[in-house]
């Protein structure tokens, strides 16, 4: 109901707006608007066919927004849309008729039948579908503004991305843990420990080497893994069975550096491990995935997830793939799945992207006001003619129009000159001068 009234409410307000159009041009051509009466009743009308053509119209535009979303101004989509809403106008145009001449007026539907021309419906039709392009240009510039909004979420959230995954890259407490594990190996096996500081060195190092990178091999990825689960195996001794895939399908594909850790530590984090209850990890290959899956037992006291070390490997995959992380959680088994990319995707770099986002922010600016010198350059073009037809129409006797003409004129030469940097009296190379001039002084 709600929906209905807002939607009421905005058919009622266009038809407002249709009608001070209509009744301006009336009264150009005649010089009279009518009786209050004859006001009244063409409002009324004006209304009922407004308000009609908007309802019947709005839910055709909205179902193909919806069912097509991204690529609803694709041509063929387009012209779909806009046949449709050729068809049902005209379809609410004809019922119109039908209620205002059949059931209000009471003449007879078949004697209404013959008489029927297309020539009722030219001004009713044409004005709708006016009313729909209007609808179609500012939707898609609606379209256009929520397209450049999600490419400047996507250029913030990537510094908040690498921001979260250098917090996430290695949780504080293996650390803490690898250290103690270091500790008594020194007293009880220092050979051992020996080992376990050049595994240990070799973690940090690649963590190190990773960092600035958005994408590495498969290859590079799963050789750390493995490195990273020896580690474990020490602190756990046993309790954790981890198995890799003998061959990869690509060895060269990408993936998110880190992303194994993440996902191995999470699984060491949030499941018990011990000799009676072994934890069982599985990486493996299915479907251009690379999946971690391991035993479910969880444990019995542990403070609720934050989901941090998700959510940062979905964030960081949404920056460079429309695939999704897939996660499948079972009372036995828990699963991940984080998309394998192809190893011919282009990797971005920093600088690069700093300089083209401070490109795109200066073209974009740029852009804008070249639209608006544009929309303001082709309002005036269509308003000179329109002078010049009132001031004929008007029979004064004198060039009124010269002067909106020309003081408007002046206003666009302002502004082409403001939106082109063109200055006859101050142009650049006066600028330039000046600048070296104030330098020289100051010097």
């Amino acid at each position: 109901m709600k929906f209905f009234l807002k939607e009421f409410g905005k058919a009622f307000f266009i038809g407002f707006l249709i009608y001070l159009v209509l009744m301006a041009i009336t009264y150009i051509s005649v010089g009279s608007l009518g009786t209050p009466r004859e006001i009244l009743v063409n409002f009324g009308y004006n209304q009922l066919y407004s308000v009609v053509l908007y309802l019947v119209n709005v839910p055709l535009f909205r179902y193909f927004i919806k069912t097509h979303k991204g690529e609803f101004f694709k041509l063929k989509n387009l012209l779909k849309s806009f046949f449709g809403a050729i068809l049902s106008t005209l379809v609410g145009l004809f019922v119109l008729q039908v209620f205002l001449n059949v059931i209000i007026e009471g003449e007879d539907f078949l004697k209404f039948l013959s008489e029927q021309k297309i020539d009722y419906y030219y001004v009713a039709f044409i004005i709708a579908m006016v009313v729909s392009i209007i609808f179609y240009i500012a939707y898609y510039y609606k379209f256009k503004q929520e397209n450049k909004v999600t490419e400047q979420k996507i250029i913030a959230g990537t510094a908040s991305a690498k921001f979260d995954a250098l917090k996430n890259q290695l949780d504080p407490h293996f650390l803490f843990n690898s250290l103690n594990v270091l500790t008594s190996l020194i007293e009880e096996n220092p050979e051992a420990a020996t080992r376990f500081t050049t595994s240990l060195s070799k973690v940090y190092r690649y963590v190190l080497e990773q960092k600035s990178k958005e994408l590495v091999t498969l290859e590079e990825e799963l050789k750390f893994a493995e490195l990273y689960m020896s580690l474990l195996a020490v602190r756990f001794e046993d309790s954790i069975v981890f198995t890799t895939p003998s061959k990869l399908e690509n060895p060269q594909a990408k993936v998110v550096p880190l992303s194994l850790q993440l996902l191995l530590e999470n699984a060491v984090k949030h499941n018990q491990v011990m000799p009676s209850k072994k934890l069982h990890i599985t990486i493996s290959e299915e479907n251009g995935n690379l999946v971690v899956a391991n035993n479910s037992q969880p444990k019995q006291v542990l403070k609720e997830s934050t989901g941090v070390g998700l959510r940062n490997i979905r964030d960081r995959y949404a920056l460079l793939t429309k695939r999704p992380v897939l996660i499948n959680e079972t009372q036995k088994e828990f699963r991940i799945a984080i998309p394998v990319l192809g190893e011919n995707i282009q990797i971005m770099n920093t600088t690069d992207t700093f300089i083209s986002e401070k490109r795109y922010k200066l073209a974009k600016k740029r852009v804008e006001k070249l639209k608006v010198f544009y929309i303001h350059f082709a309002i005036y073009c269509i308003c000179v003619p329109v002078f010049i037809y009132l001031n004929f129409l008007s029979r004064a006797g004198f060039p009124w129009a010269l002067f909106p003409i020309v003081g408007w004129g002046i206003g666009v030469t302002s502004h082409a000159s403001e939106t082109f940097n063109y200055n006859p009296f101050f142009g650049k190379n006066w600028e330039e001068r000046k600048i070296r001039e104030l330098m020289d002084k100051e010097d």
